[in-house]
């Protein structure tokens, strides 16, 4: 092992320090494929069929380097090196030796990416048969980013003119050491390393890394895309990323270049991508935004500020999702350095400075310097002796040092605001976000978490000074994983950035292309015909095994969606509440139910205040808290902005309204569901699944009426609703007093017995013992009746009873509710485009007119015999998707436009006769030639029937 620095000039400071790490393996030369073989894997770490020789030694070099990187002297090393020399000849082809050291590589990655070793480099004589002539080869491994791989075979050659043995690529594509002497030195960093370096060093992936990363993760996403649907790898795309970078030019506009990655001169670095996706291998198009934390450690200062802004709007104007790649460190704190080294101090006592000071000045000379800046006003004032401007306010030379950074804040605050009702947003945070980078990731809303991330306003050290003692250790303390993951403000953890943009990737696919389009569809792999094997049970379950399936003694149980499309989000927050995405039949789905088990939440204890302690409670199941009230009316918001249907399974026992949740506010966020569905623009399906129950307040908050225009309600044949318990309906509707009578109705003993009771013929005795015998009889038939009672009111709960009063649309059987909501949903999706083209012909027309229409072509497509088929899905979807048809339909949509168009000019004309008039010759001085012709030919017409239209002629 070696310690190597780069050379610098004399006094100059180091800035490049690495470990070589050397190893050599020793054997006699292997003749036979066999015995090449038969060392490697005897050799080698037995965890496959066949692995390395490599592997072994790999493990010993990175031992060895990580004992001395435990030395602090040692800590900040980078770039470090391993070389491992074969000694020995083998039989192999090179591809395989390629194949198999890439794959030992990608099993340590993390380690290797720990110890910051970036090139690996392998030596080895090979034949490629046993016949073949002994070739040297030289294996180049680079992993500059941390995330991919880039392996390079060489052979040596040599130079007859020279002698010098030199490096050439055996593969088709040269590798960028072809040509490069077997003994050139290794080359230092470069600055794009150095800054590289800064940021892995804070546990983060340089900004202009991430569009390769972004590449990398595109070509992951894909290779889970063709292994999940069974399809060739001809799908693959050749091209997985294409991109622009965002930079404002001298005025403030934006524009795309292309240049080489570190030339910024800001914090903000933006980007316009088009992604190759499996949903939309043509390629969809994002804004990226992101900090660069190696620019003044990511702060915002006035020119990141506008950079965002403007990033923001495009995305906006041309509806297209924001990624925001979050890595700051707040607003941007200066001070004016061009006064920092000029003021002076005026001491009260010159000779005893520790009595404090009066005021801070400039000398004449030194005012006068910096006087045409502008960076500082004081006063002229004479004392002690001389002539002296005090200083009353500095200003500063530069912009960017002090409210101006909060001004520009609170500017892109707004405009995520904005940007998260108007377009898809999301946001990444690695290393860390403070402040107002905080901020703008909530106000994105949806949130990726890298697990060593932080999400904090203030800093610990900041909070220890205010707090006067050392109570925070780090800042994942206030604003890790722990903290955000669990209080609702991250939606979903990942170990790392790569990992974190595959999720971001996964999130993407379940959204339209932009604003506005229609849904990304998968292929269907999971027929929709088929039954859904997992069913709910009365005994609490886990819900995710109804909408996911589950595997039971190694046996696949299907759920409601299809087969490893659900993605669960806001795990750890409000757990009595289940929401994420999924698929049905390749439509992509918001999804919200119910977890029927109890659950505990925890609340931590804050250092700061030595009274609190952590305090864990229990929720109980198909209960709404606080909490998961507030949770689902999130959810709601999210799905609605990123126009997906969505299905509620509803299996809710009420609200909790006890005096702690009261005072928890759980009737605001119970309001927040009806507001939340209020606003929902895209198709709504409620379904109390088996065994489910919707009671109370909670049915309130998902009734359809709440938006009939886009809501619907369904029913298992297991399930029940009503406003109350059939337990709490007999406490108040049935008392025991009622029941006394029900016995007294049907049981024939009883009622002898009360009737005996009743006679006023009978002794003191006789009728305490008839009493007697009445009580006993009362107190052996109560559980029954009891029963009967509960019984009775639960027969008024049933689903049957909810379509007779039309509260629900349909009984559904479990077994078969996938295919129908498959159905279901493709129709109202389907209903919803024509809708949508409808409105945009004649902004006047309802929901109800729209529908009435849509029937009517409907009616007039298959004839008024078949009118019964528009009750059915599968009928309306395949008329709604011939192309014909779509056809007919536009026509019909065009004839509306210009009947609406043409009632709007009359409404016009009507309400201001000579404006009208104006318009009208202004639109005929527009019209071309031809235009006029007909124009004038329909006046000479209409002249002839009225003549008074000839004022108007002329």
């Amino acid at each position: 092992m070696y310690y190597g620095t780069a050379r610098s000039s004399s006094g100059s400071t180091v800035t490049d320090s690495r470990f070589f790490v050397r190893s050599i393996i020793r054997h006699a030369n292997f003749f036979t494929k066999e015995a090449s073989f038969d060392y490697m894997e005897r050799e080698g770490i037995r965890e496959s069929a066949f692995i390395s020789v490599g592997e072994k030694y790999l493990q010993e070099s990175l031992n060895e380097l990580e004992v001395a990187m435990s030395n602090p002297e040692y800590r900040k090393s980078d770039c470090n090196h391993i070389f491992l020399n074969f000694v020995p000849c083998m039989v192999i082809h090179p591809m395989i030796v390629k194949e198999k050291v890439k794959q030992f590589i990608e099993r340590y990655g993390k380690r290797l990416w720990k110890l910051r070793v970036l090139q690996a480099e392998l030596k080895m004589t090979l034949r490629e048969t046993a016949d073949s002539p002994e070739q040297s080869f030289r294996f180049f491994v680079n992993t500059e980013s941390g995330y991919s791989i880039d392996t390079n075979i060489y052979t040596a050659m040599e130079d007859p003119n020279s002698g010098i043995s030199y490096l050439s690529s055996f593969e088709e594509v040269q590798g960028p050491m072809h040509g490069i002497a077997v003994n050139a030195p290794y080359l230092t960093r470069d600055f794009l390393q150095q800054k590289r370096c800064s940021a892995q060093l804070m546990e983060t992936t340089y900004v202009y890394d991430f569009p390769d990363m972004f590449r990398e993760a595109c070509k992951t996403t894909w290779a889970m895309h063709v292994k999940q649907h069974n399809l060739p790898k001809s799908v693959i795309p050749k091209e997985f990323v294409r991109f622009t970078e965002l930079v404002l030019d001298n005025h403030d506009n934006l524009i795309e270049i292309h240049r080489v990655p570190g030339q910024n001169d800001t914090g903000m670095i933006a980007w316009k991508m088009t992604l190759f996706v499996p949903e939309y291998p043509d390629g969809r198009d994002v804004i990226v935004i992101a900090n660069d934390i190696t620019f003044k450690i990511g702060t915002f200062g006035p020119k990141e500020d506008r950079l965002f802004m403007k990033a923001s709007e495009l995305s906006r104007a041309h509806k297209l999702p924001r990624i925001y790649l979050s890595v700051n460190s707040g607003a941007r704190i200066g001070l004016a350095d061009e006064i920092k080294t000029m003021f002076r101090v005026c001491w009260i006592d010159s000779k005893q400075p520790d009595k404090g000071f009066k005021y801070l000045y400039l000398t004449p000379a030194d005012y006068k310097t910096i006087s045409s800046k502008n960076s500082v006003q004081a006063e002229l004032i004479e004392d002690e002796g001389e002539t002296r401007y005090k200083i009353t306010t500095i200003i500063g030379e530069k912009d960017g040092i002090g409210v101006e950074n909060l001004q520009g804040s609170g500017m892109i605050a707004g405009e995520t605001s904005r940007a998260y009702d108007d377009v898809f947003t999301i946001s990444l945070v690695t290393c860390r976000s403070v402040g107002i980078g905080s901020y703008l990731v909530r106000l994105g809303q949806r949130v990726v978490q890298v697990d060593n991330s932080c999400i904090i306003l203030t800093g610990a050290s900041a909070l220890n000074m205010v707090l006067g003692r050392q109570v925070y250790t780090s800042n994942t303390q206030l604003g890790g994983t722990q903290i955000m993951y669990n209080n609702g403000v991250s939606h979903l953890t990942v170990k790392d950035d790569f990992n974190g943009v595959i999720k971001i990737f996964q999130w993407l696919s379940y959204v339209p292309k932009y604003k506005g389009a229609s849904l990304p569809l998968w292929p269907q792999t999971d027929p929709v015909s088929r039954p859904i094997e997992y069913m709910p049970t009365k005994a609490p379950y886990d819900p995710r095994n109804m909408v996911a399936g589950t595997t039971v003694d190694g046996s696949w149980i299907s759920g409601f969606f299809d087969k490893g499309s659900w993605v669960e989000c806001l795990n750890n927050w409000a757990k009595t509440v289940i929401t994420g995405r999924a698929r049905l039949g390749g439509i992509p789905m918001g999804v919200i139910c119910t977890e029927t088990r109890s659950v505990e939440c925890e609340d931590p204890a804050d250092p700061a205040n030595l009274d609190t302690e952590t305090k864990i409670t229990q929720q109980a199941g198909q209960v709404w808290f606080p909490d998961s009230a507030y949770k689902t009316a999130q959810a709601i918001k999210d799905f609605n902005r990123e126009e997906l249907p969505l299905i509620i399974f509803a299996n809710w026992r009420g609200f909790s309204g006890g005096m702690r949740d009261m005072y928890g506010e759980i009737l605001k966020y119970g309001a927040y569901i009806v507001d939340g569905l209020v606003e929902y623009n895209q198709p709504v399906f409620v379904y109390i699944p088996p065994h489910g129950e919707l009671r109370g307040g909670a049915w309130v908050v998902v009734d359809p009426k709440i938006n009939p225009d886009v809501m619907e309600m369904y029913a298992d044949k297991d399930s029940r609703g009503g406003v109350l318990e059939p337990e709490g309906t007999v406490t108040v509707q049935f008392k025991q007093k009622d029941i006394v009578q029900t016995m007294k109705r049907i049981d024939p003993l009883y009622n002898d017995l009360f009737k005996k009771n009743s006679k006023d013929d009978m002794s003191h005795e006789d009728r305490k013992k008839r009493v007697s015998e009445l009580r006993n009889r009362e107190a052996y038939l109560m559980p029954a009746y009891h029963m009967i009672s509960t019984t009775f009111a639960d027969l008024h709960d049933t689903p049957q009873r909810m379509v007779a009063k039309g509260v629900v649309q349909e009984i559904l059987e479990w077994r078969t509710a996938r295919e129908f909501f498959y159905w279901r949903v493709k129709r109202r999706i389907l209903e919803f485009d024509a809708k949508k083209r409808l409105r945009a012909a004649n902004k006047n027309l309802n929901h109800g007119q729209m529908l009435s229409m849509l029937r009517r072509w409907f009616i007039e497509s298959k004839g008024p015999v078949q009118n019964y088929l528009w009750d059915e899905d599968k009928a309306v979807v395949a008329w709604l998707s011939d192309p014909e048809e779509q056809q007919s339909i536009s026509d019909n949509i065009r004839i509306i436009q210009k009947d609406a168009l043409i009632q709007k000019i009359d409404s016009l004309a009507s309400s201001n006769e000579e404006s009208a008039l104006e318009a009208v010759i202004g639109l005929l001085q527009k019209m071309p030639p031809r235009q006029q012709g007909e124009v004038k030919k329909l006046l000479e017409s209409l002249v002839q029937k009225d003549p008074e239209i000839e004022d108007i002629k002329e």
